[in-house]
């Protein structure tokens, strides 16, 4: 696939831990995308104190406003994400949640793809359900297929490295994020 211009897309982790499977797919991605892609790794979401209204009234939080200059910025947004029961981590729907109350949300009309994955064959599948409801009210356009869902995630990258080691994940999500460019594509004015 040929890019026209460069494509620049923001990931938003909704991991803490430093040695997460899904920390490790996120470092991957780069590697995986089609040339004139960069991706960027968003502020971590466990930097955004709890939401409250009476933090709001003071002003929102640097940490919020980066993080939503830089979505608003890009051409599209990644979401790499665990299930924890069956649903988002709550760190991540925090931050969705101190996000949603920004006068303009910084999601509206953007191109989000989700992916998630788990030791399990379920693949955080239930979560991304979830997540793609959260996106609804944010007004963002999910990239709905290929679905990146990882099963096995344990058994298929390296933590230490930062990698995907199974070579068929590979190929899916390099696949997936080419189309996840296109759809971005035909989502963009033209120039």
């Amino acid at each position: 696939m040929t890019i026209e211009k460069p494509v620049e897309l923001v990931l938003l982790l909704g991991s803490l831990r430093s040695g997460s499977f899904h920390r490790a797919l996120a470092k991957a991605l780069p590697d995986l995308a089609p040339a004139g892609v960069t991706i960027t790794l968003l502020g971590c979401v466990g930097d955004i104190p709890h939401y409250n209204a009476d933090v709001q009234a003071q002003g929102f939080p640097d940490t919020v406003n980066t993080m939503a200059g830089a979505i608003a910025a890009a051409d599209g947004v990644i979401v790499v994400t665990p299930e924890y029961n069956y649903s988002v981590p709550g760190v991540l729907k925090n931050a969705l949640d101190w996000l949603s109350r920004l006068p303009t949300t910084p999601f509206a009309g953007k191109p989000v793809s989700i992916m998630s994955g788990s030791p399990g064959p379920i693949a955080g599948a239930r979560a991304q359900y979830h997540l793609r409801q959260i996106m609804v009210f944010l007004d963002a356009i999910v990239f709905t297929k290929p679905e990146v869902m990882v099963g096995g995630i344990n058994t298929k990258v390296d933590v230490e490295a930062g990698t995907v080691t199974d070579e068929a994940t590979r190929k899916f999500i390099g696949d997936h994020l080419q189309a996840f460019v296109q759809f971005v594509a035909r989502l963009s004015p033209k120039s």
